[in-house]
């Protein structure tokens, strides 16, 4: 099972094969979840977990005159993401960054869209994670959740059994997590596979009415 621990962070010679094998094998998914978000063509948009970098290709095609910044802890996802996107970065369109999702390195407000695909069950505290993602984005701004394994069957256990750091959530864990980070407006959304799919809202915050 040790090649499978690159699902968590891929490395070496085995990684480089994992997100290879990702960006073809999540393309499913993410043209799933993508269906459920209108993306503006000058947003700003993050990918969390970018891994080989296919998904953050599809934001910037969604987004033809935004920017997309994709961020992994893996070198190995870096490095392929970068690859993958070689020409939106030389145009100044995208960013690629070492970074983790437990601590930003971005400002407040930053982004229009944030998007995780199949990358929270490795998140090691959603809670902290979320109220970054809920930090970084702008008032109004979406984050877009998919996970192929959403607790209701025996799939996703299992592998949370073999892969070490993997943790499968229930669509109530991740609405109840959301919606203590601050998000609101959650629409969720099931297919027949089991695939799951959340796109949550932060909310602007109303201004004060000023006296007259």
């Amino acid at each position: 099972m040790a090649f499978f621990q690159n699902t968590r962070k891929p490395e070496g010679l085995g990684g480089k094969l994992m997100v290879t094998m990702m960006n073809h094998g999540h393309a499913s998914l993410s043209a799933f979840g993508l269906q459920h978000i209108a993306i503006q063509e000058n947003a700003s948009c993050l990918d969390l977990g970018c891994g080989g970098g296919a998904n953050v290709k599809k934001l910037l095609a969604r987004s033809p005159q935004g920017h997309v910044t994709g961020l992994d802890y893996s070198e190995v996802s870096v490095a392929k993401s970068r690859k993958c996107n070689a020409a939106a970065i030389e145009a100044g369109r995208c960013e690629i960054v070492l970074g983790n999702v437990m601590d930003l390195p971005f400002p407040d407000d930053a982004f229009h869209v944030a998007t995780a695909f199949e990358t929270i069950y490795f998140w090691p505290d959603l809670a902290q994670a979320f109220a970054q993602v809920f930090r970084v984005l702008k008032p109004n701004g979406l984050f877009l959740l998919c996970n192929e394994a959403s607790g209701a069957d025996a799939k996703g256990a299992k592998w949370a059994s073999l892969i070490e750091g993997m943790r499968v959530y229930s669509s109530e864990d991740l609405r109840r997590l959301l919606r203590q980070a601050g998000f609101s407006n959650l629409k969720m959304s099931e297919n027949p596979k089991g695939w799951l799919c959340i796109v949550a809202e932060k909310k602007a915050t109303p201004q004060p009415k000023q006296p007259l």
